[in-house]
């Protein structure tokens, strides 16, 4: 998936052998969806898909289950997201599969009886049990924090980011094929399952800045901020207190 990932585990159970195993598994999962889901790799089912050479019929479940999520989300998002980029042919899952994968990873390591899993995949993260502070990394100022999460004992939690900081414009709107009219530097959106998470941050920039915040705010559960291209900010309501401004971090 060209990103690094970190799998930290905490509690009494974490040197035992369930877990060890279980690390190893988590492990050996994402490397089976990168070899899977890859858009890079010529032998993955997905590129093989779009070159014509696999037939639907013949991917595994693993595929199948991620085009029903990426048609639930299509819909729920208005389109915004989109495996189609504005109606072309191929399937890419990108913004979606990332965050399934490290989503089912956590849940591999919480189940091995870890007390508090924390798995980060380039930036977008989930975890179970606590607390854990998680530093949203500033898109304009180098080193800088733009916001911090506390997701505190016995919860489970997903932040994930999209904007052009680390990748440069990579993000488009679905409906033109072009960038969104009202671009965002960062969007951060934090909810329970880091599936939606992703979904949530990559079509909320592809809508852009007021779009975004509105349709943000409607969503159960679901929490954002967003830092501006001149370096002002936003956050949905119950994003949690804390100064606003370039530079400064807020609290969930």
């Amino acid at each position: 998936m060209g990103t690094v990932f970190s799998l930290d585990v905490r509690g009494p159970a974490a040197g035992e052998a369930r877990t060890g195993a279980a690390l190893d598994a988590a492990g050996a999962w994402l490397e089976h969806v990168d070899e899977t889901f890859s858009t890079y790799r010529p032998e993955s089912q997905i590129s093989r898909l779009a070159a014509g050479t696999l037939a639907l019929s013949r991917c595994s479940p693993e595929v199948w289950e991620v085009m029903r999520l990426c048609e639930a989300a299509e819909r729920r998002t208005r389109g915004y997201f989109s495996a189609h980029y504005a109606g072309g042919p191929d399937f890419d899952p990108t913004g979606l599969v990332k965050g399934w994968a490290v989503e089912r990873a956590a849940a591999m390591l919480a189940s091995s009886g870890a007390e508090a899993v924390c798995v980060n995949g380039g930036g977008d993260i989930q975890t179970h049990g606590g607390p854990w502070r998680i530093g949203v990394a500033h898109p304009l100022l180098r080193g800088a924090l733009a916001a911090v999460v506390l997701a505190p004992p016995g919860a489970s939690l997903a932040v994930a980011t999209s904007g052009p900081a680390e990748r440069g414009p990579h993000i488009l709107d679905p409906h033109t094929g072009r960038p969104p009219a009202d671009p965002l530097a960062s969007l951060t959106v934090v909810a329970v399952s880091l599936t939606d998470a992703d979904v949530h941050a990559t079509a909320g920039y592809a809508m852009g800045g007021a779009a975004a915040r509105a349709w943000l705010e409607s969503l159960p559960a679901t929490e954002a901020q967003a830092v501006t291209p001149s370096g002002e900010g936003w956050r949905t309501a119950g994003f949690g207190s804390g100064v606003r401004t370039a530079g400064s971090s807020s609290r969930w």
